[in-house]
């Protein structure tokens, strides 16, 4: 049984509840799942300025423990077409773990939120598949086998590096149906991975 950590940052919960769906993909798949967050960067005072989402039930993730997963699907939203500054932080403090070759050969996967359609999504999920790819990563993304990313009835998030969703410029929208049924194929799809590689 494949043990798959979901590791996100999420402002304003877009992110959150697309971690949650690629958990649940995982587990139908069999997987042990956890689903962690990780730390904060801004002060707090500015955050409950900016009404970030703070009540998040997910609990804060350290470094040392990523080895102890078969695989690894970190998300987090854009900023400014690559991935947020807490994520960076947070990868940025690995440099342990690949000196020593510690994540050679885990899974790992890449998801997003932007606020338009338009505003990054591929770029970000490049950004954090490269230093999954640095740490000796293999990945897995979002293949076409999740149709409803080639939907053309409604906006949709999705492609083939990883689930996404749009979050409006506002916060206003929530994650689809649709896109919901993509991290959650992610999810089990990566879940399925980490089983053939670690059995």
């Amino acid at each position: 049984m494949a043990k798959v950590l979901v590791l996100y940052y999420s402002t304003y919960g877009h992110v959150e509840t697309l971690a949650n769906a690629i958990a649940e993909g995982a587990r139908s798949a069999g997987a042990t799942v956890d689903v962690k967050r990780v730390p904060e960067t801004v002060p707090e005072a500015v955050a409950r300025n900016a009404h970030f989402k703070l009540d998040q039930t997910a609990p804060v993730a350290t470094v040392d423990e990523l080895p102890n997963y078969d695989a690894i699907i970190v998300g987090c939203p854009t900023r400014y077409g690559r991935m947020a500054g807490q994520m960076a932080s947070f990868l940025d403090q690995t440099g342990g773990l690949w000196a020593r070759g510690a994540l050679h050969g885990k899974v790992g996967g890449a998801f997003t939120s932007t606020a338009t359609q338009h505003g990054g999504q591929e770029t970000t999920l490049f950004s954090i598949i490269t230093n999954l790819l640095h740490l000796g990563m293999t990945i897995v993304g979002l293949p076409y086998s999740h149709q409803g990313q080639m939907t053309l009835d409604e906006i949709v998030g999705g492609a083939p590096y990883g689930a996404t969703t749009i979050a409006g410029g506002q916060g206003q929208r929530q994650p689809s149906e649709l896109e919901l049924e993509g991290a959650r194929h992610q999810g089990t799809l990566i879940a399925t991975t980490a089983s053939k590689l670690f059995a």
